[in-house]
């Protein structure tokens, strides 16, 4: 489990940082905290996407609603396609998803707003090793994935996990079944890690190999269910689902970085890919952080983004929806360790806390 003890990674700088540069909380134009948007009914703001954000918006939502009596929000767990999709459509306020935008998604009023650091997980039922981490690298998920390695005792497999009984059983490749920003990260992984190996690409809804004995489900809670429900097999999912995974007794691995080093999805592990790669966010803060370089750095993490079209409907939903998001990225706010340590995230470092404020200041109404 990611430890809890570890100092909270530049959460003092970024406390200062958002006091000093948001006058300690509510954005330019945006209503004040704890105030009605407008006198009569409750502003409505409707957020739908991510299964790996989702578990954060449902201990956000009832917090941020207790202070802000004139705003409702109704969150969903749909997948990353759908939440980029309803944004697009303007059916949501907010399209939660794990993966950015690409450049033929993108249009010239659609942002890309980091609101987290969070990572993916591979996890595994194997019967009398579940308490093992197993050794994975980019190859052989790849060849799991494409059917190449399709038994548990592979060579592959024997070769990084020595010392260990590995069974001689039918491997089962879970994958997921709807648009999702979980898919979009492991096939990253995949075509950064092993790129002779997966030729397939990586997209929210990527064209998966046939595979025998393959099985496919909805969400992260679905693909955690289907592996407790099925041994021998694997699958990718959101760090936010990691108690869920120890509370079934389900195993997962310890990922092959570029060093070659196998690390585990530990707090220092994230922090140290994330140290790695923020630096190269750009501007509107598209950005891949997989396979980040440096020893100790584990190779799954992302920013949880929030996916908001710039020009809102009305002046009234665009302050409700800039006061949100103002919260959900301060420290003081939905960025404290209260809510992100139970989903295992990193709060936002003050170099993205910036251009991301930038971003929200954009939305108008």
């Amino acid at each position: 489990m990611v430890s809890q003890g570890k100092t909270r990674w530049l959460a003092v700088a970024a406390g200062a940082l958002w006091l000093a540069g948001c006058g300690g909380g509510a954005p330019k134009g945006a209503a004040p905290s704890g105030t009605k948007a407008a006198a009569g009914a409750p502003v409505s703001l409707l957020e739908t996407g991510s299964t790996l954000l989702y578990p954060l918006f449902q201990a956000w939502v009832p917090a941020y609603e207790a202070g802000h009596p004139g705003v409702r929000i109704t969150p969903a767990g749909t997948g990353s396609g759908t939440g980029i999709a309803q944004a697009l459509a303007g059916t949501v306020q907010i399209g939660a998803s794990d993966a950015y935008m690409s450049d033929a998604q993108m249009r010239p009023d659609i942002l890309n707003i980091p609101l987290a650091i969070s990572a993916q997980v591979v996890a595994y039922n194997l019967p009398g090793l579940n308490n093992q981490h197993l050794n994975l690298s980019g190859p052989i998920l790849a060849g799991i994935y494409t059917g190449r390695i399709r038994y548990w005792d592979d060579p592959a497999l024997k070769a990084a996990n020595p010392g260990l009984a590995l069974p001689h059983q039918a491997i089962i490749p879970v994958r997921r079944n709807d648009s999702s920003g979980d898919s979009f990260l492991f096939t990253q992984y995949l075509t950064k890690s092993a790129p002779s190996a997966w030729t397939v690409g990586y997209a929210t809804s990527p064209a998966w190999p046939a595979v025998p004995n393959e099985a496919s489900a909805t969400g992260n809670g679905g693909m955690v269910d289907f592996l407790h429900a099925n041994p021998d097999s694997i699958a990718y999912v959101g760090i936010s689902y990691l108690n869920q995974i120890e509370a079934d007794h389900l195993g997962y691995a310890a990922l092959q970085n570029p060093a070659g080093r196998y690390v585990l999805p530990t707090q220092g592990a994230i922090e140290a890919a994330a140290e790695a790669m923020v630096p190269q966010t750009p501007k509107d803060e598209r950005i891949s952080l997989i396979d980040a370089p440096g020893a100790d750095a584990y190779p799954i993490i992302n920013y949880e983004y929030a996916i908001v079209k710039a020009d809102q409907p009305n002046a009234q939903t665009a302050a409700a929806l800039k006061t949100f998001l103002d919260w959900a990225m301060s420290p003081k706010g939905g960025n404290r360790p209260a809510f992100l340590d139970r989903v295992h995230f990193l709060p936002l470092p003050p170099s993205v806390v910036r251009l991301s404020q930038a971003q929200v200041d954009a939305i108008h109404g």
